[in-house]
């Protein structure tokens, strides 16, 4: 049995995977589709900006958005080279536990895609939502 036959999004880690930034997030693909991506990140102490109580920064928040976002888009076969705009809303501080992301494609383009991304606590609760917006390979 191969590794993709074994884990049906090994092609979508093998591409996070790929940058060394991403890869010390510990990021895993646990959901993808044309259109959709979801990935998990586990709670780190490396990750804190408030230690009382502790609390996740909020860069590290907008990264998930701006990096799911951008994967989602990979999911249709397109290719986004880089983020143009990047808006985030935060809900609630994400405190310790494995945060998800749902990523969503708003508008696949020629020129300009938009990718839309809830960021989720391991209990579902809401932390932050986004939008992307990518300049696409033309």
């Amino acid at each position: 049995m191969t590794k993709t036959e074994t884990n049906p999004f090994a092609k979508w880690q093998t591409a996070i995977d790929v940058s060394p930034f991403q890869k010390w997030l510990g990021l895993t693909v646990v959901g993808a589709g044309d259109g959709s991506l979801s990935l998990e990140m586990p709670w780190r102490d490396e990750l804190v900006s408030n230690p009382s109580p502790p609390t996740m920064h909020g860069g590290v928040l907008a990264s998930l958005i701006d990096l799911s976002g951008l994967y989602t888009i990979f999911t249709t076969g397109k290719i986004a080279m880089a983020t143009i705009d990047l808006r985030v809303d935060y809900h609630r501080p994400a405190t310790p536990g494995p945060v998800r992301t749902h990523g969503s494609i708003i508008k696949l383009g020629s020129k300009i895609s938009t990718a839309e991304t809830k960021v989720l606590a391991h209990d579902g609760t809401l932390l932050a939502s986004g939008r992307g917006v990518y300049l696409m390979m033309s």
